[in-house]
């Protein structure tokens, strides 16, 4: 279908939805509103467009509240969605749709407006002349398609099954229907996860080993300036494990600080990418608990070699030492 807005041309895709559509497919509304209620009991011409559209169409006006012609019907626009990124891969080869290039309309505007929505060409279209028209023999109240969404996607395979038996019974098993499952997608998006994962994983070693190696000679660093400190207190009576859990302590304590520095802005990192893209972050009680525990234990491990060199050294050497 062809969209017209002041001369501007483009060829979309209009989509009659009900109101939890935009919740399911993850949608966001970047500018006006989500449909009222009336939009659908009044079928009214209104339409929510993708980023794609507001750009060729509206590229120096702000679109909220100006018409659009989609087809033979003119639209208000009142809200427009966030950009969703699909390769042309993707696009062809999962036979996906730009969803940039779509105008939704409620799905009763759709039934009472549009003819044969699932095949809408600008020859075809045509505008009903009242609501109860009832001599014309085309269906106005199919079905098109049906989005499943998973919270898993372990949980896909499994469900298709169960969606495909309970299509053929309810139509006497007659196979009008085709189950579309995005396996490709699925698979990148794993792979992705995976790859995702290893490279993070990587980062935070690394990160780790060169924070160790920085406690490590802080701490080496600590014991060479301290070292008639640590000869006086052997010489009053201090014994090798005091010394040892001084230093450890010291560096646990550096560690710890880090750690909780590290914690905040990562938390608030996640907070703000969460806030400046469509990517949902996650901070989970365990991994916080995790990193804290891991600070500790870098600490630890690399604090040991500085806390059991200064433990070690005897009372006369460390005195003696200019």
């Amino acid at each position: 279908m062809t969209a017209i807005k002041s001369g501007l041309k483009r060829e979309i895709s209009i989509v009659g939805i009900m109101q939890d559509y935009f919740e399911v497919n993850n949608f966001r509304i970047i500018e006006g509103t989500q449909f009222a209620e009336k939009s659908f009991e009044n079928s009214e011409n209104v339409c929510i467009i993708g980023s794609g559209i507001m750009k060729k169409l509206f590229p120096t006006e702000n679109p909220i509240g100006n018409t659009l012609k989609c087809g033979n019907e003119w639209m208000t626009v009142i809200g427009v969605i966030n950009e969703k990124v699909i390769s042309k891969e993707n696009i062809q080869n999962l036979g996906i749709r730009d969803y940039n290039l779509d105008v939704y309309i409620p799905i009763s505007t759709m039934l009472m407006r549009y003819n044969n929505r699932s095949n809408v060409t600008k020859s075809d279209l045509q505008r009903r002349s009242s609501r109860d028209d009832e001599t014309d023999d085309d269906n106005y109240h199919q079905l098109d398609n049906l989005t499943v969404t998973f919270s898993s996607s372990k949980d896909v395979q499994t469900s298709v099954d169960i969606i495909r038996r309970l299509l053929e019974r309810r139509h006497n098993t007659v196979k009008d229907f085709e189950i579309i499952v995005p396996e490709l997608l699925l698979e990148q998006e794993q792979s992705t996860k995976r790859i995702f994962n290893i490279v993070l994983g990587a980062i935070a070693s690394i990160s780790l080993i060169v924070g160790g190696i920085g406690i490590m000679n802080i701490m080496l660093a600590s014991v060479l300036e301290r070292t008639k400190e640590i000869g006086i207190r052997k010489a009053v009576g201090a014994k090798r494990i005091d010394i040892l859990l001084q230093f450890l302590s010291e560096a646990v304590a550096i560690s710890i600080t880090g750690g909780v520095i590290g914690i905040i802005l990562g938390v608030s990192a996640g907070f703000l990418i969460e806030g400046l893209t469509d990517i949902k972050t996650i901070v989970s009680p365990f991994s916080v608990i995790l990193s804290f525990f891991v600070s500790i234990s870098v600490g630890l491990i690399f604090g040991i070699t500085p806390a059991r060199r200064a433990s070690l050294q005897e009372p006369i050497d460390l005195l003696r030492y200019e």
